[in-house]
């Protein structure tokens, strides 16, 4: 298969304009992208701005537009927010422009008899020109770029809400184009002349496969409870159905790797051989099914929803998950583009999620050499180095991301300050300074960084960030303390998933004995006693699960044999998951401990196999029951309520699968 660019040099665009050869533009937006994800920004831009300076072109302006989202929720500056909103109004209107006309109100009465009248059935979509059904998708897309970049900008619920009922405005429109997709292909079907039916071109066909899947797997992602109400109003949320028709834009098949092998195969006429099927074959290497001269100009960011999906998301969720797919899509799509950033960020993650976090700073560091054009670009890495190196226990290095982070990236300001400043105390606290290197200054200024943390806050459609509040009370925390925190490193790394990812070498050889000798300088009755007993309880314990049953995805070295055996490490943990329960009565601040204590037992109950007794605690979390008991009590919500709801209704989802 050729990953060589569609076009070379910049296709020529047709003038003058008129909404009649809108399409003739695809070719040089195809260009325009492919210029795009191999880095090359700036370059694309100028193409852009050149071709249609005032953005009247309907795929120039929506294409346009989309750059400048991306710039805007990269950067989060206020200026760059409002360009970008002002470009996907600008989409937003020239689509509205090319979109067929509703018809006047006895015409639309009408359509309740002739149904090609009718401005919301099938009939009324194959009633449209080409250039009306591209506006019809286009209109979406603008209209769901605006929708998020104004719930990101407004910090406002009441503009939240208004932007939510756009989004329902955006799920009917993609809802009503794959049905028409659907049908029209079932009937080409009907006449044996193949699947699909090429009068429905590729660009418009993956346009809808990005909406459809899109839309439909965000609606999976909500509670059960919520989703039971959007349900009742007819809005589907059957994520295997989502991420199939994801994977139909690139050919990626919701099959298994060597099923799409033989149905490739099947299709070029050519037999499965048995050797084929030979447990030595790389499925990482076998090609998706659609190639590049039968793609979409939207394929690639499909591709891209997948690796969000698989392995973004996945910290959060657990059902349908498939790291094996995401590395066949990461590796298909670097060798198409070698320096594309967008990928190279994907292998980063992939490596991760692999527990393999030096190999994941190697291709962050690759993905900052691949462009220099798009600073903010630079501090997704910055963030995934900074977690990596948590996993490796390095928190000097990850001191230096958050470092350039909390200098140059404005996501959160508050995160980054104290991600530098648990990352200096553990410097100093573990004893990884040298002789000379400046402990003393090196409290000062995280003592500095920890008072402004919570000065530093922000919200979304009104809502303050979880993450943040929770760094937040751990600053005051860390002052009231004179400067003394258990573990925090650590800590933030468990937040971030740096466990879980962390190489069990590591695990056993630097992060368990950290917790151990932290838990032996322990002095009952001292400031925090029974807060710090049961985080490094818990810490502990999550340290022995994993040297236990390392994360599913992980690649373990056959030659690597821990020094406890599986059981000795399991029990060990349920142990120290057991004794947090003990003492969560005398509990005065960090409640949420208890909480993500009984999570994690059951998680780890599941990988023992007794799922009814992993169904019971992870029950427990979502049961709203106050689950830490005592004079004390608790007043309010714990840290991180939300974040952990949504992980235990995940694994009880997927009990069954064996991935906790």
């Amino acid at each position: 298969m050729s990953y060589n660019p569609t076009y070379v040099d910049p296709p020529p665009v047709t003038r003058p304009y008129k909404p009649e050869i809108a399409l003739d533009d695809l070719p040089c937006v195809t260009y325009a992208l492919d210029t795009f994800l191999s880095s090359k920004m700036h370059e694309c831009e100028d193409y852009m701005n050149e071709s249609d300076q005032k953005k009247q072109r309907l795929y120039f302006a929506t294409g346009y537009g989309l750059i400048q989202c991306v710039k805007g929720l990269m950067s989060y500056a206020d200026e760059d927010l409002l360009d970008a909103l002002g470009h996907t109004k600008q989409g937003v209107l020239i689509a509205s422009q090319h979109r067929k006309k509703a018809p006047m109100l006895a015409s639309r009465l009408a359509g309740y008899v002739v149904s090609s009248l009718n401005t919301t059935g099938l009939g009324f979509i194959k009633s449209m020109t080409d250039v009306e059904r591209h506006a019809e998708l286009v209109y979406a897309e603008s209209l769901f770029e605006k929708a998020l970049l104004g719930i990101v900008y407004s910090g406002d619920w009441l503009a939240f809400v208004k932007e939510a009922l756009n989004m329902r405005t955006i799920i009917g429109i993609y809802r009503s184009l794959y049905k028409y997709i659907t049908v029209v292909d079932a009937e080409y079907a009907a006449t044996g002349a193949g699947k699909e039916d090429p009068a429905i071109d590729d660009h418009f066909r993956s346009g809808v496969y990005l909406g459809a899947g899109m839309s439909t797997l965000i609606l999976s992602l909500l509670p059960s409870r919520i989703l039971s109400i959007v349900e009742i109003f007819g809005y589907a949320a059957d994520r295997a159905e989502a991420l199939e028709i994801l994977g139909r834009a690139g050919g990626w098949g919701s099959l298994s790797v060597r099923a799409a092998a033989r149905e490739k195969l099947a299709d070029a006429g050519n037999a499965f051989t048995a050797d084929m099927d030979h447990p030595g074959l790389d499925d990482e290497d076998v090609p998706p099914l659609r190639g590049t001269d039968k793609e979409g100009v939207r394929r690639s960011i499909c591709d891209m929803a997948l690796l969000i999906f698989h392995l973004v998301l996945s910290s959060f969720t657990f059902d349908r998950v498939d790291v094996p797919m995401a590395a066949r899509i990461v590796k298909w799509n670097l060798k198409r583009y070698p320096t594309g950033v967008f990928f190279l960020f994907g292998a980063g993650r992939l490596a991760l999620v692999r527990s393999q976090p030096a190999r994941a700073i190697e291709f962050h560091t690759r993905a900052m050499a691949a462009q220099t054009q798009y600073r903010n670009l630079h501090h997704v890495s910055y963030w995934e180095m900074a977690i990596a190196n948590l996993a490796l226990a390095d928190v000097r290095s990850s001191a230096e991301c958050w470092k350039v982070l909390e200098q140059e990236a404005t996501w959160s300001k508050s995160i980054y300050s104290y991600g530098r400043a648990v990352c200096l105390l553990a410097s100093v606290q573990d004893g990884e300074s040298k002789e000379g290197d400046g402990d003393k200054e090196k409290r000062e200024e995280a003592l500095r960084l920890m008072k402004l943390v919570p000065t530093l806050r922000q919200k979304i459609a009104g809502k303050s960030i979880p993450l943040e509040k929770f760094v937040a009370r751990k600053a005051r925390k860390c002052i009231a303390q004179n400067g003394r925190l258990l573990l925090p490193a650590l800590e933030l790394s468990v937040i971030f998933l740096g466990i879980a990812h962390a190489p069990r070498r590591i695990v056993e050889e630097r992060m368990l004995p950290q917790v151990r000798s932290a838990l032996a300088e322990l002095k009952e009755g001292a400031q925090g006693y029974w807060d710090d007993l049961a985080l490094a309880r818990y810490l502990e314990g999550l340290c022995l699960r994993y040297i236990a049953f390392p994360d599913p995805d992980a690649v373990l070295d056959p030659a690597e044999v821990p020094a406890l055996s599986r059981d000795e490490a399991a029990q060990g943990a349920k142990a120290c998951f057991e004794a947090v329960f003990k003492d969560g009565e005398k509990i005065e601040l960090d409640h949420h401990i208890v909480y993500h204590a009984h999570y994690e037992l059951g998680r780890l109950l599941a990988c023992l196999g007794d799922e009814a007794e992993a169904r019971r605690h992870l029950e427990l979390v979502l049961s709203g029951k106050y689950l830490e008991v005592g004079p004390s009590g608790r007043k309010g919500r714990y840290s991180m309520e939300n974040a952990l709801h949504m992980r235990a209704n995940a694994a009880v989802e997927a009990l069954h699968q064996k991935r906790l």
